[in-house]
């Protein structure tokens, strides 16, 4: 019988641990970019992660400044991409809720800001 070493096993510890650090889709971008200042509000919202997702149980919501819902419903994905349609909404700090399944079923969520206005 032969005995590892701790030594000897820790590389291959090391590349298998390497394998699971992407194992959820992630947000990679978004447009409007996330914290970032636009002119007027957009009539659509995009986030692009880094996996594929499952359009069946992804989401995304837009809500204005007075925390009106300003999003149009339903989301559309495309491969790593879900977008949103907006309608109207003024000026000020914007959120965006999102929960997405990427195709290795894992879900994630998370959300973010970006401010509209001169």
């Amino acid at each position: 019988m032969r005995c590892f070493s701790l030594i000897g096993i820790a590389p291959l510890l090391l590349v298998l641990g390497a394998g699971t650090a992407h194992a959820h889709a992630s947000l990679d971008h978004a447009e409007p970019r996330v914290g970032n200042k636009v002119a007027s509000p957009p009539r659509e919202v995009t986030l692009y992660f880094t996996q594929k997702l499952e359009p069946a149980f992804s989401s995304v919501t837009v809500t204005d400044p007075s925390g009106k819902r300003v999003d149009a419903g339903k989301a559309r994905v495309n491969g790593n991409r879900i977008s949103v349609s907006v309608k109207g909404g003024g000026v000020g700090t914007y959120h965006v809720n999102w929960r997405v399944l990427s195709v290795d079923t894992h879900t994630t969520d998370g959300s973010f800001t970006f401010q509209v206005g001169p």
